[in-house]
């Protein structure tokens, strides 16, 4: 699936005003929330601390400059793949019941392919 540039950002004054990464920040939400009573507390913290790092490299990147807000968005993307790389191995040990996995594992790759396409973007910005 392919995002219009205002699908996948509304510029504004702030990195608040990204729809990553008010998606990032509910992914996290989400992740913390499946996570409550999980007793693998290895697992659990690797998991939150991927989550969180979405949202946070996002936010982290766009004060930066443009060529470091690429490379940060290219470093919240590898949090979405890590996410996705624990909530499968959370499923599989039981952890979490598929139920709970398959919104942060579909989530997670929608965010991923959101992130990607806003790096093209500004990828090619510095190009032109």
């Amino acid at each position: 699936m392919h995002w219009t540039l205002n699908e996948v950002l509304l510029m504004g004054q702030t990195f608040e005003d990204l729809e990553i990464w008010k998606r990032g920040c509910r992914l996290a939400v989400a992740t913390y929330e499946v996570l409550a009573d999980a007793k693998d507390w290895g697992l659990r913290d690797q998991m939150q601390r991927a989550a969180v790092s979405v949202p946070s490299n996002i936010a982290e990147g766009y004060e930066r400059t443009p060529k470091d807000f690429i490379r940060f968005l290219v470093i919240a993307k590898g949090s979405c793949a890590e996410l996705r790389t624990q909530t499968y191995i959370a499923e599989r040990v039981k952890l979490l019941p598929p139920d709970q996995c398959k919104p942060l594992i579909d989530e997670s790759k929608q965010l991923s392919r959101m992130i990607q396409a806003l790096i093209n973007n500004r990828k090619q910005s510095l190009i032109t």
